[in-house]
């Protein structure tokens, strides 16, 4: 088949065939073509030759030219496509190297071997460009709901026609026991796209919690005006969920606006949703008033909030303790996830309880360790004594404001406090000892003796140990696993270290081990102060 003025205008209209057809630009299938070309003129002149192919875009005409390049005479590796400075002398005025002679060479005729090959190419290329083109169009469109045609169900999984391509609804991003036909109209949430080899990957969802968030958006005016804001959704998905709102107009009511006049709007995304029930709930800054909001319908007598641990006590009469905890766990779960604390709930009667035990442990520590009898060590307990710690270093005024303490007697109890920790502290640093612990961990500044000792029995012996170490295994942690969180418990935790300390202590562990440069660190924090100034 050779490359005649007969067919010149046929390649330019077999381009434009195919680029409507794939929806794709005609140049890059006019390229593929070029490429096709140049690779059946090399089988027929040579593969080390630099053959080129253009082809006119208006007439169509294939031009075939051979390129050489000039290279330093050390260089000249390929004779057919380079040569020297002196040899191009022969072709060209005052050569310089990396100068190029181009020649035009006859066109090719093309066998059916080279015609099934210059297909392959065309049909490669025009395929990387459908996919580049696939991808471009969907990889902006992650995080919104799009509808599609089912096309059919491999294993469970759903295979979406999304228009441009196809895309993949998991079995385990399915709502409950859904299941579809072909031709099913189906509504999802593009969670992710993916770059592949075998080409773009689109993965929906239906049981993301941005998939609700989205379609309140749509049912809403408002939260698409961005009057109203979804601040937070937490989902068990085709059950139930819960969603907080927050208004920025005074005169509009997120709940209300959300539900609708008599439920329409919410009824709408609770049919889409397979009668999942939905709680709106008002969003508060304050976390305890907002964690009162998010276990409703049930009624909160008291909370307690540890913001260090990440924790919120809830105390509820006996009465309501199975609603707030709901069916298999899901009220409190769901208002974990919401608010993004470890709730712990108790009813007043195990509050009482447990604060009368804490109350005796606490009593009971004072009286064995500072001689004291039961009354004395209940008075420290009363006025918010908890550990030896704080009897021995407190200010002296604080105890002074005990009934019946007088100066003699405070400066009595910090002496005796005071012997009981140089007494423990000698006794765990011995132990560690005794462990193996070296001398450069036990001289790092920041550990106490109790911590070195805690560090020796989770096999931590010297400052290369404690360096290796991650912040959330000194002061534990939390991992979120199937939507639930887990507790990583810190081999520190008991002593209170929060995980900036820990984070600090392991950084100046390093630096002074010499594995970290203070300045390199000096100059990234300042890059970064630099980087959020800017950016506010």
């Amino acid at each position: 088949m050779a490359i005649t003025s007969a067919n010149q205008l046929e390649l330019l209209q077999t381009a434009e065939a195919v680029a409507r057809e794939k929806m794709i630009d005609p140049g890059l299938v006019v390229e593929a073509m070029e490429e096709s070309l140049a690779r059946a003129a090399k089988s027929r002149y040579g593969a080390e030759m630099d053959i080129r192919v253009h082809i006119d875009r208006k007439t169509g005409k294939a031009t075939f030219t051979r390129v050489r390049t000039v290279v330093e005479d050390e260089e000249l590796e390929n004779y057919q496509a380079e040569f020297t400075v002196e040899q191009a002398k022969q072709y060209m005025d005052d050569p310089k190297v990396g100068d190029q002679f181009v020649e035009e060479v006859p066109p090719v005729e093309m066998g059916r071997i080279a015609a099934q090959s210059a297909k392959q190419v065309i049909l490669q290329k025009v395929r990387e460009a459908e996919r580049d083109r696939q991808y471009e169009e969907f990889k902006d469109r992650a995080g919104t709901i799009i509808n599609g045609l089912v096309k059919r169900e491999e294993y469970g999984n759903v295979i979406v026609d999304v228009g441009a391509g196809e895309a993949i609804l998991r079995r385990n991003e399915k709502i409950g026991r859904e299941s579809y036909r072909p031709n099913d109209r189906i509504r999802v949430y593009i969670k992710d796209v993916r770059r592949e080899q075998r080409g773009p990957q689109i993965f929906l969802s239906r049981t993301a919690p941005e998939f609700m968030a989205e379609l309140f958006k749509m049912e809403v005016p408002e939260i698409y005006d961005g009057i109203i804001e979804i601040k937070a959704v937490a989902r068990d998905p085709g059950s139930r969920a819960k969603i907080a709102v927050i208004s920025y107009d005074n005169s509009i009511d997120p709940v209300g606006a959300c539900v609708g006049m008599r439920g329409s709007r919410v009824q709408a995304v609770v049919n889409e949703l397979q009668g999942e029930k939905i709680d709106i709930i008002p969003w508060n800054e304050d976390q305890p008033t907002f964690l009162v909001n998010a276990l409703q319908p049930a009624e909160v007598s008291k909370v307690v909030l540890d913001e260090e641990a990440g924790k919120i006590e809830v105390v509820v009469p006996e009465e309501q303790l199975s609603l707030a905890i709901g069916r298999r766990g899901q009220n409190v779960r769901l208002a974990s996830q919401l608010t993004g604390l470890d709730i712990d709930i108790m009813t007043e009667e195990q509050e009482s309880a447990r604060r009368q035990a804490e109350f005796e442990l606490r009593t009971k520590l004072f009286m064995d360790n500072l001689d004291l009898d039961e009354f004395f060590a209940q008075l420290l307990v009363s006025e918010g004594f908890s550990t030896l710690e704080e009897v021995a270093y407190v200010e002296i005024d604080e105890l002074l404001v005990i009934d019946g303490v007088d100066e003699d007697t405070a400066n009595e109890l910090q002496a005796r406090a005071r012997d009981v920790l140089e007494a423990q502290n000698k006794a765990a640093l011995d132990n560690a000892r005794a462990m193996g612990v070296e001398d450069s961990l036990v001289e790092f500044d920041g550990l106490t003796p109790q911590m070195i000792e805690a560090l020796a029995k989770d096999d931590v012996k010297t400052l290369e140990d404690f360096a290796t170490c991650a912040d959330w295994e000194l002061a534990g942690g939390w991992t979120t696993v199937n939507g639930e969180r887990i507790k990583d418990d810190g081999v520190l935790e008991p002593f209170d270290v929060s995980l900036e300390e820990a984070q600090d202590m392991i950084m100046t562990a390093r630096v002074l081990l010499g594995w970290v440069d203070l300045a390199d660190l000096e100059k990234d924090a300042a890059e970064e102060d630099e980087t959020e100034e800017a950016e506010a």
